[in-house]
């Protein structure tokens, strides 16, 4: 059974920091990519960030690119999202996910429960 528990979401000001983790209860986290995806108000889940099962390469939406940082610790089956420099646009809630890189892109197949993070301006 896999299940995906979010943290660290929170209300921030315009040029703040957050970071998010995930736990992770999969038999063989380090077999999997993951992802972080978000979910704004009236608006579809978009992609975010995804780690390689190892951890050696990283995926961003170019509206994170050099802002956030994905990574893991597959010792302790977590998966980080460090944000900085958030804009209001960042507002949203973010939902981490095992995932895979498909034809479509990034597709998750299992989710956790969200975290909401609010950047006012």
């Amino acid at each position: 059974q896999v299940q995906l528990v979010e943290s660290g979401g929170g209300l921030v000001q315009a040029g703040d920091s957050l970071r998010l983790s995930c736990a992770a209860s999969i038999r063989t986290f380090s077999d999997y990519a993951m992802a972080w995806f978000r979910q704004a108000p009236g608006k579809e889940r978009e992609f975010v960030a995804a780690v390689s099962a190892s951890g050696g390469t990283t995926y961003y939406a170019d509206s994170v690119k050099g802002r956030f940082t994905v990574s893991r610790d597959n010792a302790k089956n977590t998966v980080n999202l460090q944000m900085n420099n958030l804009v209001p646009d960042d507002t949203a809630v973010y939902y981490c996910a095992r995932a895979a890189l498909t034809n479509r892109g990034w597709r998750g197949d299992y989710w956790g429960q969200g975290t909401q993070v609010t950047v006012s301006s």
